[in-house]
């Protein structure tokens, strides 16, 4: 059988008059849409016309909540109570599902943003809350994460599905974790070297940390997120080589039964 993943974007980040990527454009070659829920970016024209958007391509809408924080674009470490931040990205999950709604379709997967899906990898609290939230709108839904991380180990012992992600434009450590973006070399921008590295999660599920060691990475859902430089040509190369490489790209609620 072939192997099959779902090809996704961080998407609808924008604000007001202010656009972050093309995303009209990105939503022609990914399978999932990652849609901001106004927490760190969009708002509710943006989320009306992302769910539109994803809904006529045939995209798979996911909840991509975060911390309370629009100034600071959600990459930053908010200190708040397990309690408070569960009711927080309940709320944003209930946002975004009504605009799925409005355009058809529905919310069907949950996604962690920025400073919390980094903090959640560890923070046992914080990676409750992303798992109680999406368990309380509706437990059949799929939380992403990376393996073995507190978020996905919270997700197996309350019984949600959960999806390993892998990051097509984003150096790890030798641990398998995310390089923090203020260290240099954080981002790939050469979207030949992302496409390959992302044929190589798929396929033999490794890629090389920034010490040059081989890491083990499981990744089906395979992210490009929007604002890094060439997005486009990243997420459009990334497509067709995988492709090429005889693997299929399906809507990420499709991985389930994969």
């Amino acid at each position: 059988m072939a192997i099959t993943v779902a090809l996704t974007t961080d998407i609808g980040e924008g604000f007001g008059r202010w656009e972050l990527a093309d995303d009209a454009a990105l939503l022609d070659v990914v399978s999932s849409a990652n849609i901001a829920c106004g927490f760190h970016g969009g708002d509710p024209d943006i989320m009306r016309r992302t769910c539109d958007l994803a809904a006529r391509n045939g995209v798979a809408v996911g909840a991509q909540f975060s911390y309370r924080d629009l100034a600071g674009f959600g990459r930053r470490y908010i200190a708040v109570s397990r309690e408070t931040l569960t009711n927080d990205l309940l709320y944003q999950i209930g946002a975004l599902d009504a605009f799925a709604r409005a355009a058809g379709t529905r919310v069907s997967y949950t996604r962690a943003h920025g400073a919390l899906y980094n903090v959640a990898a560890t923070n046992e609290d914080h990676a409750a809350a992303i798992v109680e939230a999406t368990r309380l709108w509706n437990p059949e839904l799929p939380v992403l994460a990376q393996a073995g991380t507190a978020t996905w180990k919270h997700a197996e012992r309350a019984g949600i599905p959960v999806i390993a992600e892998a990051f097509v434009d984003r150096a790890y450590t030798s641990d398998g974790l995310l390089l923090s973006r203020d260290q240099p070399g954080a981002l790939l921008g050469d979207a030949d070297e992302a496409a390959a590295r992302a044929v190589r999660i798929a396929t033999q599920g490794e890629l090389t940390a920034v010490n040059g060691e081989t890491v083990r990475v499981t990744g089906r859902a395979l992210l490009v997120h929007c604002d890094t430089p060439g997005a486009l040509e990243i997420a459009t190369r990334t497509r067709q080589a995988l492709l090429d490489a005889g693997v299929r790209i399906v809507p990420l609620p499709e991985l389930l039964n994969s």
